[in-house]
Parts: C-alpha cells; sequence; structure tokens
C-alpha cells in the first residue's frame, strides 16, 4: 500500500488532537522533484501552525541498497546540508531540527550543527556503517562548538553531558 502525503497529515494530526506529540521527517533524493520537497516543507509547516504538535524535524537522504542500478543517485553531502539549512528556515516554527547521523555520518552531521541542526538524534538510531559511541556524538557536538545535553523524546533536558 503506498501512503499519500494526506495520509501522513491526517495521522499526524489525530495524534496532535490526542495530545500527543511527534517528530517531521522528509526522505529526499529519491527521484522528486524540487516542487515535491517544498510541497512537503510547507505541509509540515502548516500542520505545525495548526497544532503546534511537532517536537522535530530530519531530513533524511535516500541510501537504499542498488539505488543507482535504478537510476537514482545518492544525494551529495552538499545537497544535504542545503537541504538541512532550508528546512531550519523555512520550518522555523519547529523548534528542534535535526543532522542525521545514520544517512550521512559524523563529519557531516558536525557541520550540520552549523547548518540548522540542533540535534544530532540517538544512539538507538545510530547503528550500522554510520554508527558513533555516546562519546564521539559529544565530541562532535563540542567541537562544532556547542554543549551536548541528553533530553528525552520531547525534549526535556535529562542530563548536561
Amino acid at each position: 500500500m503506498k501512503w499519500k502525503a494526506e495520509d501522513w497529515i491526517a495521522v499526524h494530526r489525530a495524534a496532535h488532537e490526542l495530545g500527543m506529540r511527534t517528530s517531521a521527517t522528509m526522505t529526499f533524493g529519491g527521484g522528486e522533484t524540487l516542487e515535491h520537497r517544498l510541497n512537503h516543507l510547507e505541509a509540515v509547516r502548516q500542520l505545525q501552525e495548526e497544532t503546534g504538535g511537532f517536537t522535530a524535524f530530519t531530513p533524511w537522504s535516500f541510501t537504499p541498497q542498488g539505488a543507482a542500478l535504478n537510476g537514482f543517485e545518492e544525494a551529495t553531502a552538499v545537497e544535504y546540508l542545503k537541504t538541512l539549512a532550508i528546512s531550519r528556515m523555512y520550518l522555523s516554527n519547529i523548534e528542534n531540527v535535526q543532522s542525521n547521523l545514520e544517512t550521512q555520518g559524523l563529519k557531516v552531521l558536525q557541520v550540520g550543527l552549523r547548518f540548522g541542526g540542533n540535534d544530532v538524534g540517538s544512539m538507538l538510531l545510530a547503528e550500522g556503517a554510520n554508527s558513533a559511541t555516546e562519546e564521539q556524538l559529544r565530541q562532535v557536538i563540542r567541537d562544532a562548538g556547542f554543549k551536548p545535553v541528553q533530553r528525552d523524546t520531547l525534549y526535556r533536558t535529562m542530563f548536561l553531558n
């Protein structure tokens, strides 16, 4: 079953109406146009205006196995950083924008903190080729000029690192 944007919005709207907070994502680099990306950002922005229910936004670059064989070119680090920066500016009504470890690795994640990201995600998601230890994440945050803070899913500070 292929999900439509309206279905995605309806699920998040219903969750927000029930008092649940959710996070929004956008996968890009899978053959969509820039217009598709802007339409997605606008839908997220409008729902946040309506409900205030998003805690965070994460742009994900499309990186499936064999993508080049299917005519897709993997998004470059530069394209990722541009998308991250545009997301931060366009979604000014969402407090947290995540720089992504899984699809980008530590170096691009670190630069992403200067391109609008203020979150590096969680250790639970960081498995595989671009995994990192908690100390590595803390160090790249410090090296980028920021103070690492452990938080829960609602962005409440748990520990200062």
